[in-house]
């Protein structure tokens, strides 16, 4: 997605560098990516991004890299199975992809786009599917459509609040910034704060969980996770956390002692929301393997999902997409 390979182009820009950008706007069946998919190819040869799982992507960057030599931008249509030789066996994803291959864009739109991206500011992106392929920014709009243009909607990233400045909530701050979540640790206990163990992608602020709720409410889309193993700390996030809207409210710890934590909250409302232990059942004992165990459930939570076995399931593999094209 454009998000995903911006921080790519923003410092190839930075750099002097022209850079293209390959964008997946439609396809007429299944495909491995959603629309949107990016890859952005930087004057040097470098690049980043995929627009398919893996079929059709050298095909793409030559494509990107002609326009760096002076090629017209354009869509280019392409099939996963093409290229192959008449007897070698075609792919499950036989769609048609669409793939709008433009400079990246313009200084101002640029600019606005990077912005936004830094003060976590919704914006939606839009590109013309016809010459010129002009960009560009306005405030994000949950009914907005357009003719003949790609509409690519960046909303705030979801909050993902970790109580507990621990080494297990280090882990998971820096995997969860990969994911996209906007992350924030807090701990009312200075020498957890002090210590200065979080990833400097991660908000550490010392305070006690429930003035910060109070103060920063959360939505159906974000998520609390207790981590701090003191009840006098975590029994009070959680309580302010029920009695909001986080759509993913967990808690860290053992069979043993979630249920003592069931016993102390028994008249809390809202108590079957609680999820604990935290985590999906991976069998993991490493901080890595527990960070990876809690995300795991969180992005399920977040997408609806049950967090079983992919191969047990009937769902499509991917949440519904939330990019667009029309036209």
């Amino acid at each position: 997605m454009l998000r995903e390979v911006w921080p790519f182009v923003d410092s190839k820009r930075r750099a002097g560098q022209s850079v293209v950008l390959a964008r997946l706007v439609a396809r007429n069946g299944p495909g491995s990516r959603p629309l949107g998919s990016t890859m952005a190819v930087a004057a040097d040869g470098t690049w980043r991004g995929s627009v398919s799982g893996g079929c059709i992507e050298s095909i793409v960057v030559e494509a990107a890299r002609s326009l760096l030599h002076g090629a017209p931008p354009h869509i280019l249509a392409l099939s996963p199975g093409e290229q192959l030789l008449p007897w070698e066996e075609r792919p499950a994803c036989t769609a048609t992809l669409e793939v709008l291959i433009a400079p990246a864009p313009p200084a101002p739109v640029h600019e606005a786009i990077t912005e936004a991206l830094a003060d976590d500011r919704p914006v939606t992106v839009r590109v013309g599917l016809r010459p010129p392929y002009r960009w560009s920014v306005t405030p994000i709009a949950e009914d907005a459509v357009a003719d003949d243009a790609y509409l690519d909607q960046l909303p705030s990233r979801r909050q993902l609040l970790l109580v507990g400045a621990t080494d297990l909530a280090a882990v998971m701050a820096g995997m969860a910034h990969l994911l996209d979540w906007a992350v924030v640790v807090v701990d009312p206990r200075p020498d957890h704060v002090a210590a200065d163990a979080m990833p400097p992608t991660a908000r550490v602020e010392r305070v006690w969980p429930d003035i910060w709720l109070a103060e920063h409410p959360l939505g159906p889309q974000d998520a609390v996770v207790t981590l701090s193993h003191d009840p006098r700390i975590d029994d009070r996030a959680i309580r302010a956390a029920l009695a909001g809207d986080a759509g993913h409210v967990a808690a860290l710890g053992s069979r043993a002692t979630h249920a003592q934590r069931m016993r102390r909250l028994a008249s809390q409302p809202g108590l079957d929301r609680l999820v604990g232990p935290a985590g999906l059942d991976l069998g993991g004992a490493s901080l890595a393997e527990t960070a990876l165990s809690i995300l795991a459930e969180t992005v399920a939570a977040k997408n609806g999902r049950s967090g079983r076995r992919l191969r047990d399931g009937t769902l499509p593999i991917r949440a519904a997409e939330t990019a667009t094209a029309h036209g």
